[in-house]
């Protein structure tokens, strides 16, 4: 019988157990040995023996250099159990924008039997193998394990520097991202970034430079898509993949999708000042990208939180040319502070996210835009980006 060891007691790993029904799991939290409610023997990590052990797969976000990693011989990741299943794989991937890429595809492909799991939320476990296609949003710890699964289909957005500390380096994070294009086989294909053009694939390589290049290639009218700054790039990839797959443009099905709360999610407070929620940016390109939208309008914006290692200079190069003030919270608030006087941008410390709203409101003129947009991720302060930005949105209901 083979010997499975599953890393991190977690939604992910816990599904595998359907495929791995004698699976022991090791857990950096598990302070001594326990069964669980369906009798699966939890260990502490310290305990685990890479003699007694045939297969080990990684809950993703397991760094690469944590013990059990390294005392790992057999290591695989989720997607590499089911490389041999049937449906088409398309993988999403870059820094911004997977998971609503992810969410309108699976919008527009529904109709023809898809399902959307990865990191979006649904591990791969949890989807049925008789599927037509698994639109799978992957991430760059899902796809360092992996060392088997390819994509049919590979949707690269930009890369951009996050999860540094994880990977050791913005090479190491590109590499990974960039590495299943690699091994793709003639007739898969690969849409990535114009910058990546010569990476040596037997895929079919499609490049793009902008939302014009993509609708370009893929004859689609962007003035008829209803999104507009980053999440048009978003549309027009999911529609590239429609067009790949069944040779169809619908513009009416994308333009009904609706998009999730905290990305660039408009607020009016009862002043009828705009206020905007957009607590899923987590690294500096999103909230570029946010900055990018209201650059015609003065913003207040609440930067701050766990910025994962990154060096925060870029930024604050974009900054310093815009009418911001920035309102600093979280555990990197001394830094970005720090950085807000080398550069010379408008700057106020604060308490916390409730504080930084209370500022805001005492400044805000009508014609001016409050964004939350933090350039990093949440678990400083919160459980989640989504806690985070339900209490922004509480906070402004209130002014």
């Amino acid at each position: 019988m083979q010997r499975v060891s599953l890393f991190g007691y977690g939604k992910t790993t816990k599904s595998l157990t359907k495929l791995f029904p004698n699976a022991i799991f090791y857990d950096d939290k598990c302070k001594e040995t326990y069964k669980d409610e369906n009798g699966f023997l939890i260990k502490p990590s310290s305990e685990f023996n890479p003699e007694h052990s045939d297969l080990e797969i990684p809950s993703p976000g397991i760094p690469p250099f944590n013990p059990i990693i390294q005392q790992s011989k057999n290591l695989q990741s989720e997607y590499d159990c089911f490389c041999e299943t049937s449906p088409l794989k398309v993988w999403i991937s870059g820094t911004n924008g997977k998971t609503t890429t992810t969410q309108m595809m699976q919008y527009i492909l529904e109709d023809n039997g898809s399902e959307a799991g990865g990191n979006i939320g649904t591990p791969l476990a949890d989807l049925h193998v008789e599927s037509e296609i698994w639109i799978l949003e992957t991430s760059s710890f899902t796809m360092h394990y992996t060392h088997k699964a390819l994509p049919n289909i590979y949707v690269l957005l930009p890369i951009n520097p996050d999860h540094l500390s994880w990977h050791g380096s913005m090479q190491e994070y590109e590499e990974a991202k960039l590495k299943p294009i690699r091994s793709m086989r003639e007739g898969e294909v690969a849409i990535i970034p114009e910058v990546y053009k010569d990476i040596q694939t037997s895929a079919h390589i499609i490049t793009y430079s902008d939302e014009k290049s993509i609708a370009k290639y893929f004859d689609i009218d962007e003035t008829k898509v209803n999104f507009k700054g980053a999440f048009l790039a978003d549309a027009l990839l999911a529609m590239a993949v429609d067009k790949i797959l069944f040779d169809r443009v619908d513009y009416e099905k994308i333009n009904s999708f609706k998009l999730d709360p905290h990305r660039q999610e408009e607020l009016r407070d009862s002043k009828d000042r705009l206020w905007v929620n957009d607590t899923k940016a987590t690294n500096i390109d999103a909230t570029l990208a946010a900055l990018n939208r209201y650059r015609d309008s003065y913003v207040h914006l609440i930067l701050g939180g766990d910025d994962k290692g990154v060096e925060l200079d870029e930024l604050f190069e974009a900054l310093k040319g815009l009418h911001v003030k920035i309102y600093n919270i979280g555990s990197n608030k001394e830094k970005l502070s720090d950085l807000a006087q080398k550069y010379s941008v408008d700057f106020e410390k604060c308490e916390n996210l409730v504080d930084a709203t209370c500022r805001i409101d005492k400044n805000l003129k009508n014609n001016e835009v409050a964004l939350l947009s933090p350039a990093a991720a949440s678990l400083d302060e919160f459980s989640s980006y989504a806690e985070r930005g339900n209490i922004f949105k509480e906070e402004v209901s209130k002014v």
